[in-house]
């Protein structure tokens, strides 16, 4: 066991060991999945989200899955009913924690300091980086070479490092959600001065790095076609390696309820306040226009509140403190409420690799107003049947819309119907395991397979790829 582990504690009993091998839910061997993630925090981005959801999924088909992850841990779900006994377990892999609350970019004290990697990382923060990518990658592979025969797969959610290149005593599968040089360059184009750009290219320096490490990855999944064509222009990976596996909402949680009642003039939108590539600052103009002919019109943000910044400014602009109010470290349960009390959702981003925030508002049968930026659309829909869509960066096109939304109940409840509907149909997270489980398989079998044994869907299905269905920042 690897020094961070120990840290951490024994591997709760719940490690992949010998064991008989049992037979997937589709028919095919279950897999023992090594699923990596540096960053685990359900509340903050997607990629906490990803893991969660999809860790779940795959235990309920019957593979056994340990999360391998750093702070801020991902909380895991034992699935229901799965007839297995298990679950997705963990195993921490600590970093130092250079950015947790309340000390961010704090410096460790002397006794914390372990080995090289930590100097390593704590050397790149000090001339302004972001070390987390590499060294969570070292780490990992650390750790997954005292392991070797444990797993049947490796599975990367975007870490993009360098310590994951080379012989990892399994198969490696990566996700990339999206290219972070995307974010990269909306935050250069929004940068208002020289030194601020000088900070916006130390704080993405890691980009260099997952550029290079991404065109060496055998198998790459994404999560929209838009990401895909993202990832061939951005990074250079070959078309040929890149599939297509479309995440989703939680239905069972994200759903309907008659009981929880709409509030006049309500608006939501999840968004990290100052970070351009979610274009909250649209969205606050938008609603200062709104306010002139619906006077009750508010917003909701789940996200955390900046105190200055475009949006802060925006806000006190336009008076818009008492209508627009932040939340954040509010529980599942209480998020559904509040999307499900708005006559509104809105996803005002400049680019988004998927959106989850819009599958999971659609999931809930509350209207959708978003823009067409990156892969929204594909999830979203076509604009009047199952949302209404405007351009990116527009905030009179969203004033505009968001006036039409509010005003016309029949129009809400026509397209909150659709989109649940568009939702159960495309975008779940069962659907998502069993085309990652598909692309797990496809993995193994190019690496020789397991023990000369086939690992074939019995079906002879592949991973989902193909076209779209429709038209990471670090947290």
């Amino acid at each position: 066991m690897t020094a961070e582990a120990m840290e951490a504690g024994p591997r709760a009993s719940a490690g992949p060991g010998p064991e008989p091998r049992r037979t997937a839910a589709d028919g095919g061997p279950a897999l023992r999945v090594a699923l990596l993630t540096y960053k685990g925090n359900p509340y903050c981005g997607g990629q906490g989200v990803y893991v969660r959801h999809l860790s779940r999924e795959l235990a309920r088909l019957g593979h056994r899955v340990e999360v391998i992850g750093a702070q801020p841990y991902p909380v895991l779900d034992r699935p229901d009913g799965d007839g297995t006994g298990t679950g997705p377990v963990l195993t921490e892999l600590p970093s130092l924690d250079l950015y947790r609350s309340p000390d961010p970019f704090r410096t460790p004290a002397r006794e914390e300091f372990r080995d090289w990697v930590d100097a390593l990382e704590v050397a790149t923060m000090w001339t302004g980086g972001f070390p987390e990518p590499l060294t969570f990658s070292l780490r990992a592979r650390r750790h997954l070479r005292s392991r070797r025969g444990e797993f049947d797969v490796v599975h990367d959610n975007q870490t993009l490092g360098y310590g994951l290149l080379g012989d990892l005593g399994a198969p490696l599968v990566t996700t990339i959600h999206h290219p972070i040089t995307v974010d990269r360059r909306l935050e250069l184009h929004a940068a208002e001065n020289a030194k601020r750009r000088l900070s916006v290219r130390r704080w993405y320096a890691f980009t260099r790095m997952q550029k290079r490490v991404a065109r060496r990855l055998p198998s790459v999944l994404t999560v929209s076609g838009t990401s895909r064509e993202e990832i061939v222009r951005d990074l250079g990976v070959p078309p040929g390696r890149v599939s297509v596996v479309h995440i989703g909402a939680d239905t069972g949680l994200f759903s309907p309820d008659p009981s929880v009642a709409e509030v006049p003039g309500r608006i939501v939108t999840t968004s990290s306040a100052d970070v351009p590539l979610k274009g909250l600052v649209h969205l606050v103009e938008a609603l200062a226009k709104v306010r002139t002919s619906h006077p009750g019109a508010h917003l909701v943000v789940v996200g955390k509140r900046a105190e200055d910044g475009p949006v802060a400014q925006a806000i006190e602009r336009h008076g818009l403190g008492d209508a627009v109010r932040f939340v954040k470290g509010i529980s599942d349960e209480e998020l559904v409420d509040l999307i499900r009390s708005a006559q509104v959702a809105c996803v005002p981003s400049l680019y988004e690799g998927f959106s989850l925030p819009a599958a999971e508002a659609m999931a809930t049968g509350t209207p959708l107003l978003a823009t067409t930026g990156g892969a929204i659309p594909e999830v979203a829909g076509r604009d009047g049947e199952t949302c209404l869509a405007v351009p990116p960066g527009d905030s009179d096109a969203l004033a505009v819309r968001l006036t039409t939304l509010l005003a016309e109940p029949e129009l809400r409840a026509r397209l909150g119907d659709a989109g649940r509907t568009r939702v159960l149909t495309h975008f779940t997270w069962a659907r998502a395991a069993q085309g990652t489980a598909d692309l797990y398989r496809e993995a193994i079998d190019r690496a020789g397979g397991r023990g000369g044994r086939s690992t074939a869907h019995p079906s002879g299905r592949g991973a989902a790829t193909g076209p779209s269905l429709g038209a990471n920042h670090p947290c």
